[in-house]
């Protein structure tokens, strides 16, 4: 890529990313992507699909073998101390200090920048006033609740006011109140100041949010897009009738040439259909059959398990 003046419309560039390990294990297998500028891009995938040597690589964590990656217009093998000021990193397991205050762990993170006192302190306190953390200020961080150090590590992530915001596995362990809550959180930094942010999560229904989605699976993207354009290329729309099983029913369902399936321990059919509007056509015409029904939209989880398989993958890549 060479350089100019013009605007760059892409936080991230990957360009044919491949990652060999020492014994010869290929991780990632000649990968490109775009991540567009205050966008909110989901990166998913199987264990073992290459996310996190990707990841890894982006954040100097890991050499690359070949291929380009560009931050912000920075080529990551020239601008490496340049780079490592525009991203944040939010990883799955807490790096903060335990013993310490909340407000300590965020002055030994503006130490690692090149700040004066004054613009520690005000970065802080941006930070604090932005994330609401005022009243858990000064306690240890091992008194907190799991949310709690959830916005804690969000916080120590981007106290240095990055571009790029990469959270790895962000809610996984919280219940589904305190995933609601630091979804909120997030959404709030990406209006407010406009960061870019990179998502991995297990959780799928988070991937709905993104404004991209790339999915890889044994090293390579083998899908991408956005939510609704995965949905209606992988997935499909589910007429869910409750009934007890009923051959001729079965019969006149085959007839129409939808899939189904029959949760005996659930009694429910779900009935493989196009859009809601075939869902309706097939309504009216078996109403008498339908006695309690409902219409499911197809999900990300659909599309991840249709396009990966949904098996684990045993190699060593990650």
């Amino acid at each position: 890529m060479e350089e100019n003046k013009e605007y760059n419309p892409y936080a991230l560039e990957v360009e044919d990313l491949v990652k060999v390990y020492a014994n010869g294990k290929l991780a990632v297998d000649h990968i490109s992507f775009q991540v567009e500028k205050g966008s909110l891009f989901a990166f998913l995938g199987i264990n073992g699909a290459g996310k996190s040597t990707t990841i890894n690589i982006i954040c100097s964590i890991l050499e690359k073998t070949e291929g380009k990656i560009y931050v912000d217009g920075h080529d990551l093998d020239k601008d490496r101390n340049i780079i490592k000021n525009i991203i944040g990193v939010v990883f799955q397991n807490s790096v903060l200090d335990g013993m310490l205050t909340v407000l300590d762990n965020l002055k030994i993170r503006t130490s690692f920048y090149s700040l004066s006192d004054k613009e520690a302190k005000k970065k802080i306190d941006d930070i604090v006033k932005l994330l609401e953390l005022e009243s858990i200020l000064n306690q240890k961080v091992n008194t907190l609740s799991g949310g709690q150090k959830r916005r804690v590590d969000i916080a120590r992530a981007i106290v240095h006011a990055p571009k790029f915001l990469i959270l790895d596995e962000p809610t996984t362990g919280l219940d589904p109140k305190t995933r609601k809550i630091v979804w909120s959180l997030i959404d709030k930094i990406r209006k407010e100041t406009g960061m870019t942010v990179f998502l991995t999560t297990h959780y799928l229904e988070e991937s709905e949010l993104a404004t991209d989605v790339v999915i890889m699976n044994h090293g390579r993207i083998i899908a991408r897009g956005t939510p609704n354009e995965l949905k209606n290329k992988y997935s499909h729309d589910y007429l869910i009738v409750y009934r007890n099983r009923n051959e001729d029913f079965e019969k006149k369902i085959s007839l129409e040439g939808n899939p189904f399936e029959y949760d005996s321990e659930k009694s429910i059919y779900s009935i493989e259909v196009e859009d809601t509007k075939e869902a309706k056509r097939l309504l009216e015409k078996y109403d008498q059959d339908m006695p309690d029904v409902e219409i499911r939209k197809g999900t990300m989880d659909d599309v991840f398990l249709n396009v990966t398989g949904g098996k684990e993958d045993t190699d060593n890549a990650k």
